[in-house]
């Protein structure tokens, strides 16, 4: 059995496939909407009940993904020689466009057709067209610079307009875009912008990072135990995004890649397995252990839910591990590999599709979307949005930030 990768290896194939899989179910689960009868394992908790289902494991697992991958993109660019204000940039770039979507995104939500110039699934697709248009990953051809240029133009001239005629609130008192939360996008490009300050900050180093970790679970737990409440003057303009659970997530997720390859890719393979394993079984015991205190939910994001999540996510990605790396079953996994390849494309399609339905009444049968043929639909759903993000990958149509 092989232990560590080959010569010359730097890719970690388990995160690319980590990330399909994740993203895979990211839109069977944000599909579900659609059907009658699913049964409540699948679905997401209500607030303030003690419990979790699959679609509460979701996004928490995209946080860790985020943070594994960190120390590989930045690490490769301290390699090349970039300095960190260069790096510090790119950062910066990459999160505000991830915030800027999140916002659009959540206003969504709110957006009232009625007292709006457009429909509410128009401004959708244009929104999400004009994502594209902005954030395309366009041909680096000097020579197709021009088509650049303005297809940036138009996508943010698009956004501009949308965000101008924008109507949302109340019919009888509609209001303007707010910011009322950060959206899923949102709540990512927070994530990736604090762990990469942290993982910078600490120049790579495990120990710091691993400081912060607990820094920010020990934020987490003061919040939920109410001994934070002095601070609640401050906590409008400034404040841990979710109390300190979101940035956890990827900031366990450096620590994990940070052991992979101080032990794992150097072939001491036990003390890989023994740290991952360990940190697992004492993650699901505080979790566990402290669900007197708070409970576990999502939403309020309880700090045994952030242990638990955790822990599933570094147990996933150790089976990954074995299956990708050690048997080299890479390709058992190429049907969804475009979903961690062209990940922001694949989440985005769904707004054109679901904006598409709207406007043109069509719904399936009832028989197709209740109990198992409806969990099917959706994972046949999940699928072909897949394979549509495959062959725009295959026309050098995806995104890129």
């Amino acid at each position: 059995m092989k232990t560590a990768l080959r010569p010359g290896q730097n890719r970690n194939h388990a995160i690319d496939v980590f990330r399909a899989l994740t993203m895979m179910l990211m839109i069977f689960v944000n599909d579900l909407w659609t059907l009658e009868g699913v049964p409540e394992w699948l679905k997401h908790v209500p607030a303030k009940v003690d419990g979790m289902g699959l679609s509460d494991v979701v996004f928490p697992a995209f946080l860790f993904i985020v943070g594994l991958s960190i120390p590989l993109a930045i690490g490769n660019r301290w390699k090349r020689g970039e300095k960190n204000t260069q790096i510090l940039m790119h950062v910066l770039s990459r999160s505000l466009a991830l915030l800027i979507m999140g916002v659009f995104h959540v206003n969504l939500e709110a957006y009232q057709p009625e007292a709006a110039l457009l429909p509410k699934a128009v401004w959708q697709i244009l929104l999400t067209l004009a994502f594209f248009l902005i954030w395309l990953d366009y041909p680096k051809d000097p020579e197709k610079k021009q088509k650049k240029w303005i297809g940036k133009t138009l996508g943010w001239g698009l956004l501009f307009f949308l965000a101008v005629v924008y109507q949302g609130g109340d019919l009888a008192a509609p209001v303007w875009m707010g910011f009322y939360w950060w959206g899923i996008l949102g709540l990512i490009g927070w994530a990736y912008l604090i762990a990469s300050l942290v993982f910078i900050a600490a120049k790579g180093k495990q120990v710091w990072v691993g400081l912060a970790f607990l820094a920010f679970m020990a934020f987490s737990a003061l919040a939920k135990l109410g001994m934070l409440e002095f601070l609640q003057g401050i906590k409008p303009y400034f404040w841990l995004i979710d109390d300190g659970a979101t940035p956890s997530f990827a900031l366990a997720g450096i620590l994990v890649t940070g052991f992979y390859r101080s032990w794992f890719q150097k072939g001491l393979g036990t003390q890989f397995w023994l740290v991952l394993l360990g940190m697992a079984v004492a993650f699901l015991a505080i979790g566990f252990v402290s669900r007197p205190l708070w409970g576990i939910h999502k939403i309020g994001s309880s700090p045994s839910w952030v242990f638990i999540c955790i822990a599933i996510s570094m147990l996933t990605f150790g089976l990954l591990i074995i299956l990708v790396e050690i048997n080299n079953k890479k390709h058992w996994f190429d049907g969804i590999r475009p979903a961690g390849t062209s990940t922001l494309t694949c989440y985005l399609l769904p707004y054109i599709h679901y904006g598409l339905l709207s406007l043109t009444g069509i719904v399936l049968p009832m028989a197709l979307r209740t109990g198992l043929p409806g969990i099917l639909k959706s994972l046949l759903y999940a699928w072909i949005i897949i394979q549509i993000t495959g062959f725009l990958e295959k026309k050098k149509l995806r995104l890129k930030i």
